[in-house]
Parts: structure tokens; C-alpha cells; sequence
């Protein structure tokens, strides 16, 4: 088992065709700081340095038994990932993609010039490894995105001067082009050298530690690959981070500058990222991916589909997790308040013990849960919702891809002969927590459901409810917005001509592929 007291071996990953060690380099460089100032690879922008705008994009390699050739190739924000997080996989940046083209570019390359897809040029190197990844997938799975789809997956690429249609157009044009995917089965024999090397050890020498850290302690990363191992050692170290995709913890560093002595990463362990039915409950390993989960959630109540394509974007939904979503307890997290109105449980561990709590119970205050020493989440578990049971999950910020909530909600509502028989109204952004709102709940159980209900629903929530006012929103805004959004539930379910979804919202829909 990882211990940071004895000797560790060094942070090993694929890049430019061949294994790469690193046992120089603080525990909380960033990929992008090692490409720029290790590496010298500096096609990959410094841009917000927060997941927010994509300059930083590269694609991560590892092997998946799911994906083609048994390889997975996703996009990914290298400004807020770890060097730790690349242990065992592969790194493709902007200056790889040159020799997979058969002119010299690659058709992501080519198809951005030939579209005039760039002007300053700075985002450019970003939106094409999003794109690549996009195209190399596509042909994998002989599967040719549509304007939508793409648009969807440039969700985390931001660009301030060459607007979006030429870029849109390149990436359907880049599929004209002779063809030039990523070479997987070389990466897999790449990667299955690294599958023998131990789990990961990793103690920064002392010449690479930062002050900050210096003074408070070891710095220190393992990533343990069992359940049993991951428990042993965070309760043997609970002062340890435990950390997933990093895309809060991340910006602890990039943002804060707080150290982390000491971190123990879960992705490493398999049985984490496991999704699966047992009987009538969906369980989500607290591991699996944003993505994932969110996918698991449509298959339960497809209306969810918009909430999925609105939490962050498509590169932090493939490498962030559920698990780390709810344990993070953000007052305005994404997850929180769907789950709420599906009556989630959290089983939680602490070394081989394990124990549930309902989600509803979890959080204590702003910041704070039940979480003891040395415990973590280790699965969420979803009852199937009862038939008639109408899910919703609606969002409110201030752009429609890759924004934080203003306001944030989940609803259940079950209407049996006009009459509400069950109802779980949740939202994030009201309090310092996520959380039900209880008085409206009370107000419309067994009561006619109709426009008159709704109303004493919605004043009902002036009491359940006491927000804040700050950059995103103000209190007034929030209490009236959170009142609008019940009501567009009611308009979708009410008794009488309920509304398509489509007819609710002043985007287009989008349909679950």
C-alpha cells in the first residue's frame, strides 16, 4: 500500500510516442505547466487557467475494454489537472497532431484554415483538440456528428473574435478530409507497459516542493487501485485530499494558491467508476464520471437530458465526478438538486465499514456534512422512480454552456386523479445548502393540482427560502426566478394541456441521441 514515508516511484505516462518519467516536479503542477515550462510544447494556451475557455485543451489516452481498440480518447482542460492524473495514460497535445495528417495537418488543422476559423489565434490551438478528439471518436464509431453535436462539444471552448459559425463549419468539414486517426493499438501497447508499474507513490523532492508547502509537510500523491486499499490508507491518512478530477480541487491551486500536502487520488480504482442496476436501485460509483452518471440519469427520466448537456461542459463532465459533485457541497452545485428529487442515498466508507445517508440528510451547512474522519462517499444509490413520477431538472445562469447556477432545481411530481400524491422540489442557489423545500412540498400533497395550488406553492417558497444577493443574483431575482421555474414544472404537468417541453424554454430542444 502507497505510504508517504517510504521511497516512491516517479509519475509515468505516454507523451510524444514514448514513456515519460517525472520525479522532479511538485505534487500540484498542472499538465499545462509541465507542457510549457518542462516540456517546451507551448502550442497548449494559458488562457483563464479555471476550465473556463478551453486554450488548454488536450486529449487524454487510456486503456477502456468499452472504447475502440480498447482505447479511450478524451478531451480534456490541462490547466486545472495534475501531472498525478496522467499516471498510467497517454498525453496528445496540439504539436501531435501535425504527423498524423497526411498533408502535414491534421483534417482539424486543415478544415480550421480552410473555413477561416481563427483570427487571433490564440483559441485556436483548443477548439482543434477538441475537435480531434470529436473526429477521431466519430470515425471510431463511424459516427458522423451533426451542427448540434458539435456545438455540444466545443461547450467548453471559448473564442472572442472569430465567432462561431466558421469553427461550426470546420468541424463538419473536417470529415470530408482523407482520413488520419490517432494510431490506438500503438497506444495500447504503449499503455500496457505502464499497466505493470505499480499504483502510484509519488513524493515530490524537496528542491521541487514550493515554500508553502515546505513548511506545513510532505508532498505527497498515491493513487491506490482498490476499494479496500483506497479505505485502509485514507483512514490511516484522513489530513490527506482526496481528489478525483480535480476540477475544484484544481483551482484550489490555480486560483487560491492553497498547498496540498498531502493527496490521495480515487481514479485509479475501478469498482468506483462502476454504474449498474441492482433490482430497482441505479447505483453510481462515487468514481464515475459526470458524463457517465448524467447518462445514467437520462435513461431513468430522459427530460434530464438538458441538465446533463448544461453541467459545465462536455471536457469537465468526461473528467469530474458525481461523487466528487455531492461530497464537494457546493450551494450551487449541479448535481445536488436532481438528486434530491430522485431520493438519492449516499453509502458512505470508512475503512471496511460502510453506512447510508440519505442525501437529504447530508449536508449540515455551508460547507459542512456528515462525513466522518477518514470517511468518503463511495456510491450513490437511485431508487427507480415510481411510474407517473414526472422528473425535472431545470437551470438558470447567466450563458447557456459551461456557466455556474443563479439558481438550480430538481422536481418530482406524481398527479393521481388531479390530485398531487408525491412531490420532491430541490434547489441549489437558495441557502448554504442545497436543499428541499419542505413548506411548498406540504402545500401541494394531496391537493388539486392546479394553478391555485401553484400559487400558494410558490409563496410557500418565500418561507422556505431566504437567499443571498451577490455577483450572480440577487435575493429578489432568485425568490422570483425559483417561483418560475415550479411554475414551468406545473405548465409541463398540470392537469389539463400540459405543455411539451419544447414550448417551455426559448432554446431549441435538444433530444437525447
Amino acid at each position: 500500500m502507497p505510504d508517504p514515508d517510504r521511497n516512491s516511484r516517479p509519475i509515468r505516462f505516454v507523451h510524444r510516442g514514448a514513456i515519460v518519467d517525472v520525479a522532479d516536479a511538485p505534487t500540484t503542477l498542472s499538465v499545462l505547466y509541465w507542457l510549457r515550462e518542462h516540456a517546451r510544447c507551448v502550442g497548449t494556451k494559458e488562457g483563464c487557467n479555471e476550465g473556463d475557455c478551453g486554450a488548454c485543451m488536450v486529449i487524454v489516452a487510456e486503456r477502456d475494454v468499452h472504447a475502440p481498440d480498447g482505447v479511450s480518447l478524451r478531451p480534456l482542460n490541462a490547466c486545472m489537472q495534475f501531472v498525478s492524473a496522467l499516471d498510467g495514460k497517454a498525453l496528445i497535445t496540439v504539436e501531435d497532431l501535425k504527423r498524423l495528417g497526411t498533408a502535414g495537418a491534421h483534417p482539424a488543422q486543415q478544415a480550421m484554415v480552410s473555413c477561416h476559423g481563427s483570427q487571433c489565434g490564440f483559441c485556436t490551438p483548443g477548439f482543434t483538440m477538441s475537435l480531434a478528439a470529436c473526429y477521431d471518436n466519430g470515425l471510431a464509431r463511424d459516427a458522423r456528428p451533426n451542427r448540434q453535436a458539435l456545438a455540444d462539444v466545443l461547450s467548453g471552448n471559448l473564442c472572442r473574435c472569430t465567432g462561431y459559425r466558421p469553427i461550426l463549419d470546420a468541424g463538419e468539414a473536417m470529415f470530408d478530409l482523407p482520413a488520419a486517426p490517432i494510431d490506438r493499438k500503438a497506444l495500447a501497447g504503449l499503455l500496457d507497459r505502464l499497466a505493470s508499474d505499480t499504483p502510484l507513490d509519488y513524493r515530490a523532492p524537496e528542491a521541487a516542493v514550493n515554500a508553502i508547502d515546505a513548511l506545513i509537510g510532505t508532498a505527497w500523491v498515491a493513487a491506490p487501485c482498490s476499494i479496500v486499499d483506497l479505505a485502509a490508507l485514507y483512514a490511516t491518512h484522513p489530513d490527506a485530499r482526496l481528489v478525483a478530477g480535480a476540477t475544484d480541487v484544481g483551482l484550489w491551486v490555480t486560483k487560491q494558491f492553497r498547498p496540498l500536502p498531502k493527496m490521495i487520488r480515487v481514479d485509479a480504482v475501478s469498482t468506483m467508476k462502476v454504474i449498474g442496476w441492482d433490482g430497482d436501485t441505479l447505483t453510481i460509483g462515487a468514481g464515475a464520471s459526470l458524463e457517465a452518471a448524467w447518462t445514467a440519469l437520462v435513461g431513468i427520466a430522459p427530460a434530464l437530458h438538458e441538465m446533463q448537456l448544461r453541467f459545465a461542459s462536455l471536457p469537465l463532465r468526461l473528467v469530474g465526478t458525481m461523487g466528487g459533485s455531492v461530497a464537494n457541497g457546493s450551494p450551487i452545485g449541479d448535481s445536488a438538486p436532481t438528486l434530491l428529487a430522485l431520493d438519492a442515498v449516499l453509502v458512505l466508507r470508512s475503512g471496511g465499514a460502510q453506512r447510508r445517508v440519505a442525501l437529504s440528510d447530508f449536508y449540515l451547512d455551508y460547507m459542512k456534512n456528515r462525513l466522518a474522519t477518514g470517511e468518503f462517499i463511495e456510491a450513490i444509490e437511485v431508487p427507480r422512480p415510481a411510474a407517473g413520477i414526472a422528473i425535472r431538472g431545470y437551470k438558470l445562469g447567466k450563458r447557456y454552456d459551461c456557466d455556474i447556477s443563479a439558481v438550480c432545481a430538481g422536481f418530482a411530481v406524481q398527479v393521481v386523479d388531479g390530485h398531487v400524491a408525491y412531490a420532491r422540489f430541490a434547489f441549489g442557489g437558495m441557502a448554504a445548502i442545497c436543499r428541499r423545500a419542505s413548506r411548498a412540498e406540504a402545500v401541494v400533497i394531496g391537493e388539486t393540482w392546479n394553478e391555485a395550488t401553484l400559487t400558494r406553492a410558490i409563496e410557500a417558497l418565500r418561507e422556505d427560502f431566504t437567499p443571498l444577493d451577490d455577483l450572480r443574483a440577487s435575493a429578489i431575482y432568485r425568490t422570483k426566478v425559483a417561483g418560475n421555474l415550479l411554475r414551468r414544472l406545473w405548465l409541463e404537468t398540470r392537469i389539463d394541456d400540459p405543455l411539451a417541453t419544447g414550448r417551455t424554454v426559448v432554446w431549441p430542444t435538444r433530444v437525447a441521441a
